[in-house]
C-alpha cells in the first residue's frame, strides 16, 4: 500500500508539474536546448556528479496527518513537538494575528489559509492568487505578498468565513519567477519590508533587483533599505537594538561547500552586502567580482552552511523557553539540494552577543532528513504568544509547535 500511495502521490505531481517549475527536476535531454531564463540550472558544470544535482520536486500534496514525520523530530532535552495543524498543501510563511489565528502562505499553489485558534481548523481565505508566500498582520489587516504585488484584507479576524477579496496596495515589483516568492515583514517603523531577489542563480541584475525595499502601510514612500541582496526569504529586527537580521542565500554552482548562506544585520540604511559581487563576506564572484573587492560590502553576521536555503527567522521574546533562548534567533533551513550531501533541513538557535554579534548557531529541530531524503523540509518558524514556536514544513504541508516541558533555568 506504501508503494501505491507513493506512486499516485508522483503521479499527481506529473499532473501539476505547471505549478512546479521552478521547484521541479529537470531531465538531462533538456540540457541539449536552451535553458529559460532564470533556470536553476544555469550555469551548472559540465560534470557527471552535477548534472545528478536539480532543486528537488516537493509533494503536490499535504501529507496525511497519521503519515507525518513527528515523531522522527528530534529537540533539545526539556522540549516537545506535535503536530499544530496539517492539511495545507505547500505551507510556507507563517504569521499569527492579534486574537490567536495563524495565517499560513503558499509558494506552488494559490492559497493563504488561517488556523483557527482553539481547535486549529484550517480554513482557506484567500485563492486564485500566484505565489502568495509572504503574509504580515498588523492592526486587524492581514496583508499578502505575491509575485508582483502586495494585497491587503481588512478585518480578516472577524470575517475568517467570509473574507473579502485582497485589495493591491503596491505592485512596482519585477515579474520574474527565479526568486520572486516573497517574505515581508512590518518592522519597528510600522513600515511593510519587502525583498526582490535577483532573477536569477548568479546575474548582474538591474536597479530593481537584489534589495530590501521598505514601504508605508498604504502603499507609499517605497525606498530601498538594503543592497546587495541576492535572495532574502526571512527577517526579523532586534528587539533591543531594533536593528534589521535577514537571511541570505548563497549562489550556486560554485562548488558543493561554498558560498554559505548568510545571516546579515542592518546598521544603517542603503547598506550593500555584496551579491553578486562578493559572497559570504570573503569569497569574490568568479565570473562578477572582478575589479571589486569584498572589504567594500558589510561582511555577513554568521554564516549559515552551504546551500541549506536559510528561509524564515525571528527573534524569541517569549518565557515559555529557558532565559538563554531569550532575545536568540530561531532560522528555518529548508535544506540544500545544490550538494551531493543534503545539508540543512532543520531549524537552528543563533545566540548573540550584546553588541549583536553572533555567539554560536546551533542545531535546535532536527530530523528532516534521513539517508539523505527528506522527510520534511522547515520554511518558516513563529513564535506565539504563549512562548511555544511553530514550524512550517512546505514538503509535507504542515505546521508543528515545539513547546517546553521541563524545568526552566
Amino acid at each position: 500500500m506504501a508503494c501505491r500511495n507513493s506512486f499516485l502521490r508522483h503521479a499527481a505531481l506529473a499532473g501539476l508539474v505547471g505549478l512546479f517549475t521552478l521547484d521541479a527536476a529537470i531531465p538531462a535531454f533538456a540540457q541539449e536546448q536552451p535553458l529559460p531564463p532564470g533556470s536553476p540550472l544555469i550555469g551548472r558544470p559540465d560534470s557527471p556528479e552535477a548534472a545528478k544535482l536539480a532543486p528537488v520536486s516537493a509533494p503536490p500534496l499535504p501529507t496525511p496527518a497519521d503519515k507525518l514525520p513527528t515523531a522522527k523530530l528530534k529537540v533539545p532535552p526539556g522540549f516537545s513537538v506535535e503536530l499544530y495543524a496539517s492539511g495545507m498543501a505547500n505551507a510556507r510563511s507563517l504569521r499569527d494575528g492579534a486574537k490567536g489565528t495563524v495565517f499560513v502562505g503558499s509558494r506552488l499553489v494559490d492559497k493563504v489559509y488561517a488556523i483557527t485558534p482553539g481547535d486549529h481548523k484550517v480554513k482557506v481565505i484567500a485563492s486564485g492568487l500566484h505565489r502568495p508566500n509572504g503574509v504580515a498582520f498588523h492592526d486587524g489587516t492581514l496583508y499578502i505578498a505575491e509575485l508582483s504585488k502586495i494585497s491587503k484584507i481588512d478585518n480578516i479576524e472577524d470575517t475568517l468565513d467570509n473574507p473579502a477579496k485582497p485589495t493591491v496596495i503596491y505592485d512596482d515589483l519585477p515579474a520574474d519567477e527565479a526568486h520572486g516568492w516573497k517574505f515581508i515583514s512590518i518592522g519597528p517603523d510600522n513600515r511593510l519590508y519587502i525583498p526582490i531577489g535577483q532573477p536569477g542563480n548568479n546575474v548582474l541584475h538591474d536597479s530593481a533587483h537584489g534589495q530590501i525595499r521598505r514601504i508605508n502601510l498604504d502603499g507609499t514612500g517605497a525606498e530601498v533599505v538594503a543592497y546587495g541582496v541576492r535572495n532574502s526569504v526571512g527577517f526579523d529586527w532586534s528587539p533591543t537594538s531594533h536593528e534589521m537580521y535577514f537571511t541570505d542565500n548563497g549562489r550556486d554552482w560554485m562548488s558543493e561547500d561554498v558560498p554559505e548562506d548568510e545571516l546579515n544585520r542592518v546598521t544603517k540604511a542603503g547598506e550593500d552586502f555584496g551579491a553578486p559581487y562578493c559572497y559570504q563576506g570573503n569569497i569574490s564572484d568568479p565570473e562578477f567580482g572582478w575589479g571589486h573587492s569584498c572589504s567594500d560590502y558589510t561582511p555577513p553576521v554568521a554564516l549559515m552552511g552551504a546551500h541549506t536555503a536559510s528561509l524564515g527567522m525571528r527573534f524569541y521574546t517569549g518565557s515559555m523557553f529557558p532565559a538563554e533562548y531569550k532575545g536568540a534567533i530561531f532560522v528555518a533551513r529548508h535544506g540544500s539540494w545544490n550538494r551531493s550531501k543534503k545539508l540543512g533541513g532543520d531549524v537552528v538557535v543563533v545566540k548573540l552577543n550584546k553588541d549583536g554579534t553572533v555567539k554560536s548557531v546551533t542545531p535546535f529541530l532536527t530530523g528532516f532528513i534521513a539517508d539523505n531524503n527528506y522527510l520534511g523540509r522547515p520554511v518558516d518558524v513563529q513564535p506565539l504568544k504563549d512562548g511555544s514556536l511553530l514550524v512550517s514544513d512546505d514538503w509535507n504541508g504542515a505546521v508543528y509547535r515545539v513547546t517546553y516541558t521541563g524545568k526552566a533555568k
